[in-house]
This record gives C-alpha cells, structure tokens and sequence, in this order.
C-alpha cells in the first residue's frame, strides 16, 4: 500500500483523543478496516470536523505512517445519512450494523460485498423510517454472516445431509439439522427456517417479517453461528 492512498469508507466508531484529535475506525471498500487519526478535527476551524460523524459515508486520502494509524489528510462526504439522526429506531439500528462490522471484521482485507451490504443498510434505514425492525436488522446481521463467509447451513441437515424433516439449528454443526442429528441442538421451528431463507435470499429492502417467537429463534441461531465459528459476541437484536 502506497505512503498517501485514497479510499472510501463508512465512519464505525469515533473517539475523542487529546485535546482536539478524533480516532477513527473506518470500514473501507478496498483496504477492510482502517484505523485512523483526525488531528484537530474537533476544533471551532476544522473543515473536516462534520464530516467524520459516525454512520457517515465518505471519500477519504489517507497517510500511512510508522504507527498502526492512518493520518487523515482529506474528506469529501459521500453521504452523512441525516435522517438516521432525527429517529432513535433508525439510529439504533445503523449503530447496530456498524457495530457487527466493527467485531466481526477486523481484517484489512477486503471486502467490498461487505462494504457494500453496510452502504445499503445505512442508507435504507435513512430513508425508510420503516425500516427500522427487528426483523430487517436480523436480515442484515444474516447476509453479514454470507459475506464474512460464516453463512448457517439451510437447505439440508448440515451433519448428514438430509433434506426433509428439519427441525433443529445446531451452532456446532453449522446450521439446520434434521431428528437423527439434533444431539446438541435447539428447535427450530418451520417460520424462523423460513425467515432464515427468504431473509438471504431477498434484497434488505424486502426483509420477511415473522412473529416475534420466530425472530426469536433466527435471532438465536445468528447469534450462536457467530460465536461458534467467528468467536465473535454480539448483543441479541432486541
């Protein structure tokens, strides 16, 4: 990676350091994810001040020093996504997708499926009010999971292959089982399996929706994937 190299990038997580500097997680298109510095940012003069908020999507030059972070040199804003800033739903929601991208991937590989997912995400839920549930957020926190490469198993028992009678998620085994294997398992009844399917197969925009007892069980089995094979914790989306 060359000594200054331009790049764009959502704004994860901001942090106040020293008097007027701000450290940034950036999730990038071409670079993965990017820690960086912000010097003077937080004064009354900075011209890069507003343009590094949290949740915002912007066009950045970047140089790379001896350290592990990056010196912010130029911002342009892409896009801020103020409507994410007048509705509480709508911000909880996009923290909670920055924040799964933030734990999940660490990498400075990248991973523009991901980046993307994330653009689409923020940008749906700051033009859609609607959007804001639980189960889109679920939606998107599963087509993370295929982007990461840590997608459950649905179509089949995920230990003996069997394609009819699936009735339990087992984390270990990696998605759906069926009665023969479900040693270790947890129900999982026929909505949350649908859920699971039609939310990978749909567009964020058109996340299923389904009862509160079945996102439940969606909710559960995201969860545990994660943590089996990502060693990665996330807070149950509520």
């Amino acid at each position: 990676m060359p000594a200054t190299f331009k790049t764009e990038a959502v704004v994860l997580r901001s942090i106040r350091y020293g008097e007027a500097d701000r450290i940034l997680h950036l999730y990038t298109v071409d670079h993965g994810r990017v820690g960086a510095i912000a010097k003077g940012v937080r004064r009354a003069r900075s011209r890069m001040g507003g343009r590094l908020e949290p949740l915002a999507r912007v066009r950045l030059v970047l140089r790379r020093g001896r350290g592990d972070l990056c010196t912010v040199t130029s911002v342009d804003t892409v896009s801020a996504h103020p409507g994410l800033w007048e509705r509480r739903a709508s911000l909880e929601r996009a923290s909670q997708a920055c924040e799964s991208v933030l734990r999940l991937l660490d990498s400075s590989d990248p991973n523009p499926a991901a980046y993307h997912l994330l653009c689409n995400q923020l940008a749906l839920l700051d033009r859609a009010p609607d959007a804001a549930t639980r189960a889109q957020s679920l939606a998107f926190r599963l087509k993370l999971l295929l982007a990461a490469g840590f997608a459950p198993e649905l179509a089949s028992c995920a230990a003996c292959g069997e394609a009819e009678h699936l009735a339990g998620f087992s984390p270990a085994a990696g998605g759906t089982v069926c009665p023969a294997c479900e040693a270790g398992a947890f129900p999982l009844g026929g909505e949350a399996h649908g859920f699971l399917v039609a939310a990978l197969g749909r567009p964020l925009a058109q996340a299923p929706t389904a009862s509160d007892v079945a996102l439940g069980q969606a909710d559960r089995a995201i969860a545990e994937t994660l943590e089996h094979h990502a060693h990665v914790r996330l807070r149950r989306v509520a």
